[in-house]
């Protein structure tokens, strides 16, 4: 998972007056059934070594100070997540804003995962008969979707030189292991794979038409050299055979792994395993995420396993740095940053990796349910995760840390649909009104779920003019539920302003089409979950444009929010055919999530037509969203 995304300078001594407030009371957790004796209730505590140097103590759910795994393993955790980075020293002075606030030389931070490191965790993991999986990045810090940096000892070694340097070091860490009697159990060859790793000889898709990168192949000859070295190391052993996973970020992304695994298996690479990142926050539903687990297994007849996972138990902060998961972040899932929300996320989780078919779904990994606010992200800022731990910031363990033992127990306990207040509900005058089926309704484990409503029929009349009308409904074994309905005249002509209908029909789009889709993501998403995403590995010119017809004369005006990683030729914002001059404003995009909106005004439409749009003309491996469009008469 990547953590650079905010850059404070230093952490606040006592942030948090009192912050085990949010560790008081119990949970409920809804049981699994069926759970396999073997399924993989893990956990990645790979800052647990510099957190526990950085003075960090842990506290059983009895308030009895203990040590992390074996609180961990009571907890009902049985495997271990190990990061390793390859030389984890500041290649060069860290300078933010001007300031250095780390040198040359200086540990990294984050967990300072290097060798050393990881045989000490290996060793307390295997002392209390934990297994683990090793996650080696091929990199000195950090390797994700966006950043897979080549080790610097490696940065002069291409083609062959490179391939024997992936060989050798992953047959030494092998090897290391081994001598000290803790073998992996799993091994994760790369981290977050989505566009290859080792830039640029790993690379797989282009930022500029002139960069030069190794492609799929280059991906596929680096992947192999660390799968050889493995295999290699096993046949020392008799009949040891350790897993190999291939680990993807975006869980629910079926695209993405289509794409990937698709190019891994007609180049018959070898492995065991398809490794998940799953980030409800970020990547929407837990129906997503088991859609396209049961897709990946059957699709290659692989099991499957979420590699990562976590959410967030309070919204307060532990120190300087702003976190990652905030009030908004509850509003895309419905589950609430408490420590019920907590346990119920990850136990329906754990609900959709075991009803994956046949088997093979292999279970999870919470990403860092240990790393508490007194170690950064990096040397010299804070930690953007802290209150998605599984303790609270002194080391105290939350109620939902015994999610993974208490899934396993026999119990009754369902949670209860909550009784929900008038529903709000808006229809558009003259316009047909289908309320909807399903709706996301509070339930007592703080968690909102899709439920089934058989709405009564919609008095006639009640659209023609604007109003108000109230609409019963039914749920099935629950009492009547009443939706307020108001009647607008609709002022956003864009009936799916926001692309939630997860299509583009509304859209004639142009030039290189399969550059656009509607995306499913609300880490990219200005709101909801869906917004209009472009990328290709190429360089792509496409149009997406709406015609509105019967329009009124007079002014309107077109507005659309926008966020990528910029670079593009161009991006623009047009109205034409309006009766008048073709009219544009050209958008400017500068990082993930940085959303800025932009606004045509005073078009002059003098007929009854009017055409509006988005034209891109990106370079290779541009990316961005587009969402929240809004036509309207001023």
């Amino acid at each position: 998972m990547s953590t650079t995304v905010f850059c404070m300078p230093a952490l606040l001594a006592g942030a948090v007056l009192s912050a085990n407030l949010f560790a008081a009371g119990t949970v409920e957790v809804q049981p699994v059934p069926n759970l396999p004796k073997d399924f993989i209730m893990g956990a990645d505590v790979s800052t647990l070594d510099q957190v526990e140097k950085a003075g960090g103590k842990f506290y059983n759910l009895a308030g009895q100070q203990q040590d992390a795994l074996a609180i961990l393993k009571a907890n009902g955790v049985n495997w271990l997540r190990l990061r390793l980075w390859h030389t984890p020293v500041n290649a060069a002075d860290v300078i933010e804003d001007g300031k250095v606030i780390a040198h040359k030389g200086d540990p990294v931070g984050g967990g300072n995962n290097d060798l050393a490191t990881t045989v000490r965790l290996a060793k307390r993991a295997k002392a209390l008969q934990l297994k683990y999986l090793l996650d080696i990045h091929y990199s000195d810090f950090w390797a994700d979707p966006l950043t897979q940096t080549k080790p610097a000892a490696w940065q002069d070694l291409h083609g062959a030189a490179l391939e024997k340097a992936v060989y050798d070091y992953t047959a030494n860490v092998m090897h290391t292991l081994d001598d000290a009697g803790v073998a992996p159990d799993m091994v994760q060859v790369g981290n977050e794979l989505n566009g290859g790793f080792m830039w640029p000889d790993g690379k797989t898709w282009k930022a500029k038409p002139d960069e030069v990168i190794g492609g799929d192949a280059g991906f596929v000859a680096l992947m192999r050299q660390g799968i050889a070295a493995i295999r290699a190391d096993d046949a020392r052993f008799a009949g040891r055979h350790t897993r190999i996973a291939i680990h993807l970020a975006n869980g629910t992304s079926n695209d993405l792994y289509r794409r990937v695994f698709d190019m891994l298996t007609h180049e018959k690479v070898d492995f065991d395993i398809i490794g998940l990142s799953y980030y409800p926050y970020l990547h929407g539903g837990v129906a997503d995420l088991r859609a396209n687990m049961d897709d990946m297994a059957f699709r290659y007849a692989k099991p499957v396993a979420v590699l990562e996972t976590s959410y967030a138990a309070t919204l307060q902060n532990g120190d300087a740095t702003p976190n990652i998961f905030n009030a908004d972040s509850q509003k895309v899932i419905g589950y609430k940053a408490t420590p019920q929300g907590q346990a119920s996320l990850v136990r329906d989780v754990i609900d959709a990796v075991s009803q994956v078919p046949a088997q093979r779904g292999l279970g999870l990994f919470y990403w860092e349910p240990a790393w508490l606010p007194n170690v950064g992200w990096r040397t010299g800022d804070g930690n953007g995760w802290d209150n998605q731990i599984m303790f609270d910031f002194d080391g105290h363990a939350l109620p939902s840390l015994a999610v993974f033992k208490r899934v396993r127990e026999k119990s009754d306990y369902q949670p209860k649909l909550l009784q929900p207040g008038p529903i709000e509900l808006t229809a558009f005058v003259g316009e047909p009104f289908v309320p909807p089926e399903t709706l996301r309704l509070p339930f007592s484990d703080d968690a909102e779920r899709p439920v089934l409503i058989d709405w009564a029929n919609v008095p006639a009349g009640k659209t023609s003019a604007p109003g108000e009308f109230t609409l019963k409904g039914e749920i099935t074994g629950q009492p009547d539920v009443t939706a307020h309905v108001t009647v607008s005249p609709r002022r956003n002509l864009f009936t799916d302003a926001s692309f939630e209908n997860g299509k583009l029909d509304d859209w004639t789009m142009t030039g290189d089409k399969s550059a656009a889709s509607n995306e499913r993501n609300p880490g990219n998403a200005h709101s909801g979950q869906q917004s209009l995403h472009y990328w290709a590995s190429g360089a792509f010119k496409f149009e997406a444009s709406h015609t509105f017809n019967g329009l009124k004369p007079g002014i309107y005006h077109f507005k659309a929010w926008a966020a990528g990683g910029g670079g593009e030729k161009s991006l623009t914002l047009f109205a034409r055919d309006c009766g008048g001059e073709t009219q544009s404003v050209a958008m400017h995009n500068n990082g993930w999530q940085q959303w800025h909106g932009y606004q045509i005004n005073n078009i002059k439409v003098g007929g009854e037509r009017c055409t509006v749009g988005v034209a891109v003309d990106a370079n290779a491996g541009n990316w961005g969203n587009v969402d929240d469009v809004e036509f309207a008469a001023d």
